[in-house]
């Protein structure tokens, strides 16, 4: 079970807790933190005062609060304890928060609140009742110098201080892999990133906050890690021994000649034995014949895309400044068809329900679309994620939210619950219908495939399973399997 590996780590850590210490909850035990590691490296004359600690989101909280009792030995009393939020760890790190503020009570560490989740949070939000700071933006230079001056001249309780970061210059920061354990790299999926940003100002997505007009090409808004080095880093990870990459780029082919260069490197070492999986994202609309060539040679089982095409109702596309994309769906479309046919990658395409003005058969049309694509007999495994849009704390797709009746949960993942296209109850029959799709259909259950289905068939199919079983979740897979066989 992956807690015990925590209670290894727990062990080690105890007895040499140093002044600095960073956290987070990751989603899984195998999915160790870069973030964490970026802020450690870029700590500069106190990166040996600080360790690192990370939990998982389904580890129980007693568990989490173990390291800091006072009923352990050489229990972790950080002077500054750095923890980075994201919308999925939000509520298990408010929890952790609340269960520390009575265990430490006056004597707690100076806590400094950072990641994405934090970054556009209202002031007022709870989890800063339990912070000194937060550092909103990008942190390798900002935590640096807020733990200097935390540890020459100390700290005064008072109100949070809220940090307003610049974006790093990532050619004159640290890489952090070297942070990863030998455990890590032999038992996890190793996160990496060789660029940082976005060209497109997608409204659901926190790139387009601070996105302003692109004058002179898609690439500019896109912040590159030095090509040499970065790849010098990325042998030095293959000769450690890791078996799954997966790039933190969130438009990975945006330049052609960098992503081929990127991917010939693991071509190589994939050549010479490694057994290597690679996992990027990609901009569907930009697959010229140069990269279609590169990604046909990667043998089976060793390339991972994942592809955003989100919506393919050009209205809504343009609606929320998919920039282009509405006059693109066909372009997608034959990009995912190429990739089924000529490559041997595994596929995960996403859409997303309850864009402003898209109702549920304008979504099942897109979706029957995709699959008509990615469902063709005889080729490799491919993935449809059905999404339920999220209002991210600053996101400007909020903008939509009178025009288009857009009502969402205030608890994270802050889903849209209801819209002027869609109501709630026929949000809970997608949430049920993305759940029972993720299980009956990704995972594989026997036999059954994604060109087996409709939109509209598997819609039936996903109501008939909520209606016998009056859940999506705990069901026993053998009474699944005999429920969907015996469907109408």
């Amino acid at each position: 079970m992956e807690y015990r590996h925590y209670r290894f780590i727990y062990r080690r850590l105890i007895k040499t807790v140093k002044d600095i210490l960073l956290t987070t909850i990751n989603a899984k035990w195998i999915h160790p933190s870069l973030a964490l590691r970026l802020l450690k490296a870029n700590l500069g004359a106190l990166e040996d005062r600080c360790e690192i600690l990370e939990f998982a989101l389904r580890q129980p909280l007693d568990e989490k609060l173990q390291p800091f009792s006072s009923a352990t030995q050489h229990a972790a009393r950080p002077l500054i304890l750095g923890v980075s939020v994201s919308i999925w760890n939000h509520t298990a790190t408010l929890e952790l928060l609340r269960e520390l503020e009575k265990l430490w009570a006056e004597q707690r560490p100076v806590i400094a609140l950072g990641g994405p989740e934090v970054s556009h949070l209202p002031p007022e939000a709870e989890i800063f009742r339990y912070a000194d700071y937060v550092i909103r933006g990008e942190g390798e230079d900002a935590f640096r110098t807020l733990c200097e001056n935390v540890l020459t001249q100390g700290h005064e309780r008072g109100s949070t201080v809220f940090i307003n970061a610049e974006n790093v210059n990532v050619s004159g920061i640290k890489s952090g892999y070297d942070f990863y354990t030998d455990e890590d790299v032999t038992k996890k999926l190793i996160y990496v990133e060789a660029s940082r940003g976005c060209p497109f100002n997608c409204e659901f997505c926190l790139s387009a906050i601070k996105s302003g007009a692109v004058k002179n090409g898609l690439e500019n808004k896109v912040r590159e890690f030095p090509l040499e080095p970065f790849l010098a880093q990325m042998d030095k990870l293959v000769s450690r021994g890791v078996k799954t990459f997966k790039f933190l780029d969130r438009t990975f082919n945006i330049n052609i000649n960098r992503a081929c260069r990127i991917m010939e490197f693991f071509l190589e070492k994939i050549a010479q034995k490694n057994e290597i999986v690679v996992h990027f994202e990609m901009v569907p609309s930009f697959f010229p014949p140069a990269l279609r060539e590169t990604l046909s040679r990667f043998p089976p089982g060793t390339l991972r895309l994942e592809i955003g095409i989100q919506t393919l109702n050009p209205e809504v596309a343009g609606r929320i400044n998919r920039a282009g994309y509405q006059n693109q769906a066909g372009q997608e479309l034959e990009a995912i068809r190429f990739l089924r046919e000529k490559t041997n990658a595994i596929i995960h395409a996403d859409l997303i329900a309850g864009l402003p003005g898209e109702d549920i058969a304008s979504f099942g049309d897109g979706f029957n679309r995709l699959l008509a694509c990615l469902a063709l007999p005889g080729t490799g495994n491919t993935e449809i994620q059905v999404g339920i849009l999220k209002l991210l704390p600053g996101a400007p797709i909020s903008r939509h939210n009178k025009a288009f009746g857009m009502f969402y949960n205030s608890l994270p993942p802050y889903e849209v619950m209801e819209t002027s296209a869609i109501s709630a109850a026929d949000f809970l029959r997608i949430k049920n219908f993305a759940r029972f799709w993720e299980i009956i259909v990704n995972r594989k259950l026997t036999a059954f495939d994604a060109k087996d289905f409709t939109f509209e068939k598997f819609m039936a199919l996903s109501d008939s399973l909520y209606a016998r079983f009056g859940k999506n979740w705990g069901i026993d897979k053998n009474e699944l399997i005999e429920a969907v066989k015996n469907s109408p």
